[in-house]
């Protein structure tokens, strides 16, 4: 199945070449337009991008990019409803999975080269909504459910050719694994398995919360190899770890979901590392019980100094040092979700209402950027980066 984009919309002078993007010939050499790297925000031609999967006015699911003033710059149909989005800046591609429990990945090649692709996991495995490209961009990881033996797996797709191909796959160490890092090296991939049994003939049932062992595994993505595990206590068994932060200084992030009692109110965050155990870091009572024991989408700023972890049950964005690891504030945001570096200390926000966010730890509240009537913005938000008129 192949996709292609949707008609230009109308864009400002300053979006006019970006918008080229909607035809399928943008960000190529004769645009003129090149992204850059640690641009101040501030610039006034400067344009902050971001994607995200996002369900239309007309109730159907798109791939979006956008500027950080909302203007919806490039849009391509979706099958079903879609998830987390994976950039590689050296090909300039983007691969957006799907919503388990559908099963598909689209590739987006934003230079128009070539026309999205849909592709799917193969018969006995199935997506977990997650997924990166090497460093090169030849190659994607995905996580994936090898549903009739109950473990998780990292399938390889090598994504040079005209349509991606499976070459390989190896262990998660896990159960329903979810979200995944690549190490800035390229040598390693840090794997969040939430630990919740599922098989696609049950939805979105979850099939084993009195025995789930949620970890979060460290594997060599040249070999496969198993590299290190951290767990979390049996008290914590049913927090199911689901997605994941660098910081600064290399140590990882983890939100979970808990699996147990509604009125339980456990620790939702984690913070780990290759070497160091995992220890949930404790809220204040008052805040913990209104999340819900959900945390959504994880992220650091761009100074690597600031995690944000959004809770969209719970209506709120919160804001940690990481440095002390603790908390230092949080944002009302009703539906709140996908949460990405917007500069060097702040958070652009998305929300089920189409608004876009600016959320820093230090302010009062979030402030709306702007608002896009009829859309839903989905879980996760992408950081393109800084798209530069010259």
């Amino acid at each position: 199945m192949r996709l292609t984009a949707t008609n230009p919309i109308a864009l400002s002078r300053r979006q006019f070449l970006t918008g080229l993007a909607a035809s399928g010939i943008a960000l190529n050499a004769s645009s003129s337009l090149a992204f850059t790297n640690g641009l101040p925000f501030t610039e006034a031609e400067d344009l902050q991008l971001f994607a995200s999967a996002m369900r239309t006015p007309t109730g159907g699911y798109a791939l979006a990019v956008f500027s950080e003033d909302g203007e919806i710059l490039y849009q391509t149909p979706l099958p079903d409803r879609g998830h987390a989005i994976a950039f590689d800046r050296n090909s300039m591609r983007l691969l957006s999975f799907a919503r388990r429990p559908e099963n598909f990945a689209v590739l987006v090649d934003l230079t128009g080269a070539r026309e999205p692709v849909v592709f799917t996991a193969p018969e006995g495995r199935h997506f977990y909504g997650h997924g990166v490209f090497s460093p090169d961009g030849h190659l994607a990881y995905a996580p994936e459910n090898d549903f009739e033996y109950v473990r998780g797996v990292i399938g390889v797709y090598d994504l040079t050719g005209a349509q991606p191909a499976r070459i390989g796959e190896f262990d998660s160490f896990g159960v329903g694994p979810h979200d995944l890092l690549l190490s800035p090296d390229g040598t390693q991939l840090v794997v969040a398995n939430g630990g919740i049994e599922t098989h696609p003939d049950k939805g979105r049932e979850k099939l084993n919360l009195d025995s789930m062992k949620p970890n979060v595994s460290f594997i060599d993505t040249a070999t496969g190899d198993f590299l290190g595990m951290q767990t979390l206590g049996a008290d914590l068994h049913q927090l199911s770890l689901r997605h994941m932060s660098y910081d600064g200084n290399g140590d990882v992030w983890v939100g979970g979901q808990f699996q147990g009692a509604k009125d339980a109110t456990p620790p939702l965050m984690v913070h780990l590392g290759l070497d160091k155990e995992a220890t949930a870091l404790e809220l204040p009572l008052e805040i913990t019980q209104g999340l819900q024991n959900y945390v959504g989408s994880v992220e650091m700023n761009r100074s690597g100094d600031v995690i944000a972890a959004s809770c969209p049950r719970g209506g709120k964005i919160l804001y940690w040092d990481v440095a002390k690891r603790s908390l230092i504030g949080f944002h009302q945001v009703a539906d709140g979700c996908g949460v990405a570096p917007l500069d060097e200390d702040s958070f652009a926000i998305t929300d089920g209402s189409g608004a876009i966010s600016f959320g820093r730890s230090g302010d009062d509240m979030a402030q709306i950027i702007s608002q896009n009537a009829g859309i839903s913005w989905d879980n996760h938000l992408t950081a393109l980066g800084i798209l530069r008129e010259g």
